[in-house]
């Protein structure tokens, strides 16, 4: 085996990465658009894809520990890239293993920043459904009005239907 397996299989990770990235821009979409059954559609299709990167990263720690045993070190050490590539000989093959692992570093921060985004996103949607469900519902009047806090005379009770806040 040449480190031409393990250059295959983390362009194929690149290839599924840039896949989430895709799906990480139509979610940003539907999150704005408050479109809930695209939003689950595209978490499923995630799931399936997240499946796919587990089974190409197990590949990939298979197709390294080989690489490693057929040069002679018989350590169970996970060596990232840039310690592995330190022991690719082959200049041709070191630049195209650097190149990939410079290209996969991309795609991932670039999705990490996708990913935040629309955790935000999302957050800032739960937000302004809480407020609105404060508004409607209605806040109780011990929150409005000041009452001595010695006084437990006070209505306790919530005016809406339900507690939001809980």
């Amino acid at each position: 085996m040449s480190v031409h397996t393990l250059i295959d299989l983390l362009e194929q990770l690149d290839t599924v990465h840039h896949h989430m990235l895709d799906l990480a821009a139509e979610k940003k979409k539907v999150i704005i658009a408050n479109e809930v059954e695209s939003l689950i559609k595209i978490m499923n299709q995630e799931a399936k894809l997240v499946k796919q990167i587990e089974i190409l990263e197990q590949k990939r720690a298979v197709s390294a520990q080989q690489y490693l045993r057929e040069r002679g070190i018989k350590s169970e050490l996970n060596l990232n890239l840039t310690e592995l590539s330190r022991l690719v000989f082959d200049v041709e093959e070191k630049k195209r293993l650097l190149a990939i692992q410079e290209k996969l570093s991309e795609t991932l921060q670039k999705l990490k920043r996708a990913n935040e985004l629309n955790q935000k996103l999302i957050e800032q949607s739960l937000s302004f459904i809480d407020l609105s469900l404060d508004i409607l519902v209605g806040r109780p009047n011990q929150d409005v009005t000041y009452h001595h806090p010695a006084d437990r005379s006070g209505n306790m009770a919530r005016s809406g239907l339900f507690d939001s806040r809980a």
